[in-house]
């Protein structure tokens, strides 16, 4: 099966490269090689590679930023997603869309599921969710939307890497508490979404590691398990705060857990606990050879 995959450039674009299954013909694109804002361009790619799948890994996701940069977080997350659709649906292709937890509010006592109605809480959530939106009104059962959490990987700017970084910087880092989630690696995701290609999957559904925690419990548990692997030399001294005492741009919510029961029953999966999947990350961070289905 041939299939485009945009945003190859990022975390999870590489890890879907690295797990790419030998049944996939790939054609992946970059950011420098494909723009998704720019419609003719878009149109132009997904009509001369004719896939039978378009693997949408793009987004603007600097959610502090998307605030003041509203006109680029829409461009991306909702029109650039627009013209992969339209593109998608003069060639007969399906189209995954990958989708975030930050369409909720985080009112929620529970994990949310699929048909939770959205309501974010920030610019990058809304235009986000009006993107998965737009795939679906496009394409209707040729679109699949997987919205995921917290996803982390060796690569790039994300929570593990940030903290690994401060942590080895300071003697004290500041953590907020009082935010819940799933923590997602970016190699597992990628596994799921390549089995999704396979399937006849259509709509809303949700993915992410097994259990939740705060981003406090979330860094202390990368510390210990980076000083297991001798990642990090010392112990930073780890202070939980509220939201309050660390203002951000962006509102984020304060329940994003997702539930993924769904997707795991039709694609027979299991979801790995999210701190085993950190350790297998941080393995490879450490350079240890670990044998895992």
């Amino acid at each position: 099966m041939r299939v485009i995959l945009t945003g190859a450039g990022g975390q999870l674009g590489r890890e879907l490269v690295s797990a790419l299954p030998p049944s996939i013909d790939l054609v992946a694109f970059d950011r420098a090689a494909l723009d998704i804002t720019e419609s003719d361009r878009v149109a132009a790619v997904v009509e001369e590679v004719g896939p039978a799948m378009i693997l949408n890994a793009a987004a603007f996701t600097a959610v502090d930023r998307a605030e003041k940069e509203t006109y680029t977080a829409r461009a991306v997350n909702r029109d650039g997603v627009e013209y992969l659709a339209t593109a998608a649906r003069e060639v007969g292709a399906r189209m995954i869309q990958v989708s975030t937890d930050f369409v909720f509010g985080g009112f929620s006592p529970g994990a949310y599921s699929p048909d939770d109605p959205a309501d974010p809480l920030s610019t990058y959530g809304r235009t986000k969710h009006e993107g998965d939106c737009r795939v679906q009104e496009i394409l209707g059962a040729r679109a699949l939307v997987v919205r995921t959490s917290r996803v982390y990987s060796r690569h790039g700017d994300n929570f593990v890497t940030k903290m690994l970084t401060l942590m080895g910087e300071r003697e004290v880092v500041r953590v907020v508490d009082d935010q819940v989630g799933s923590p997602t690696w970016a190699a597992l995701l990628a596994r799921v979404l390549w089995k999704a290609t396979r399937s006849d999957l259509s709509g809303i559904r949700h993915w992410c590691d097994g259990g939740s925690c705060t981003w406090f419990e979330f860094a202390t548990a990368i510390q210990e398990e980076a000083l297991a692997r001798r990642i990090l030399e010392r112990r930073a001294d780890l202070e939980p705060v509220s939201s309050d005492e660390f203002p951000t741009a962006a509102r984020r919510p304060a329940n994003s857990v997702l539930d993924s029961s769904t997707l795991c029953r039709e694609l027979a999966l299991e979801a790995t606990p999210w701190r085993i999947a950190l350790g297998r990350m941080l393995d490879e961070v450490a350079g240890i050879e670990t044998l895992h289905e």
